[in-house]
């Protein structure tokens, strides 16, 4: 008789583990299983994850969109829910310009945010929200309309599974563009590691707001970036314009640190007083926090 393994899917929240996948649908599907089993033995242990395709009859609904096979199984009438019946409509906002190819160790910022971004697209699906998907550089590269179908995430994990750091970027112009562009007030997930112009990105962050979105951005950096920590003298290459610096790490390392803590803050500063929510994550960090702040952005959303 065979013994059932009592598997831990809690280790599917390392991003070292997931890169060992061998494709997005299985990065995607166990994050969320390893997130969704550690909620069950956190503190945030109330928080309702639910997966649901159907909805009861309620008097007024069109018998035409009963599931009669649901109905034989249970003896209850059920209708399926349709996109249009969708709770959120979230897109979320790649950023795969030259600088997220960078790494330190075995995860590059560009893999961490394609990893996470699928993560969320399999979250919000199974609970019939609508997401879409844009990936950018200096422009927009790929877009994918927010629907809430299941069979629409193969779409989107697609591309995740093909996404390739590009050029040059200019987040402030996509932000911008698709502030424009989208009319109906959703939910904007940016994932970038915002090395771009501050107040440029805040502007076209602060035009969501304008327009009646809510939006939460995800700041991902590589751990070196934040410590510095190179042990030996350095040849640094700007991955997006090719300029060389060399140098002794060590003697530079506090004043960079400053400078770097600056940055994030600033960011952090000027994101709270426009009610925009910032969460800073490095390609170290399990998933399960950056999956914990969209659940509390959702959850306020619908309060």
């Amino acid at each position: 008789m065979p013994v059932k393994q009592n598997i831990d899917y809690r280790k599917y929240l390392n991003p070292e583990v997931v890169s060992r996948l061998k494709n997005m649908q299985l990065r995607a599907r166990l994050i969320v299983e390893g997130f969704i089993s550690g909620l069950h033995r956190s503190p945030y242990h109330g928080f309702s994850v639910e997966f649901s395709d159907y909805r009861p009859y309620m008097p007024g609904d069109e018998i035409r969109h009963i599931d009669w096979k649901a109905y034989g199984k249970t003896d209850r009438f059920y209708i399926k829910q349709f996109e249009e019946e969708t709770n959120l409509k979230a897109y979320i906002l790649l950023d795969i310009s030259a600088s997220m190819a960078y790494a330190s160790d075995k995860i590059s910022k560009l893999e961490y945010a394609s990893y996470l971004a699928a993560a969320l697209s399999y979250l919000m699906i199974e609970q019939r929200d609508a997401v879409g998907l844009i990936s950018f550089d200096e422009k927009i590269q790929h877009y994918l309309a927010p629907r809430s179908v299941r069979s629409y995430l193969t779409q989107i994990l697609s591309v995740l599974e093909n996404i390739k750091s590009t050029q040059k970027t200019n987040i402030a112009a996509t932000l911008h563009t698709m502030a424009e562009r989208i009319n109906r007030r959703g939910l904007i997930i940016l994932l970038s590691d915002l090395l771009d112009e501050p107040e440029q990105v805040l502007s076209g962050l602060k035009h969501f707001r304008h327009r009646g979105h809510e939006v939460i951005v995800f700041q991902i950096l590589d751990p070196r970036e934040v410590d510095f920590d190179f042990k030996r003298r350095a040849l640094f290459r700007d991955l997006e314009t090719g300029d060389k610096m060399s140098t002794q790490p060590w003697h530079i390392r506090a004043e960079y640190q400053r400078l770097m803590r600056d940055f994030v803050q600033h960011y952090r500063r000027e994101c709270r007083n426009h009610l925009i929510d910032f969460v800073t994550l490095n390609t170290a960090q399990d998933f399960n926090r950056a999956l914990l702040e969209f659940l509390i952005k959702r959850k306020k959303l619908h309060s």
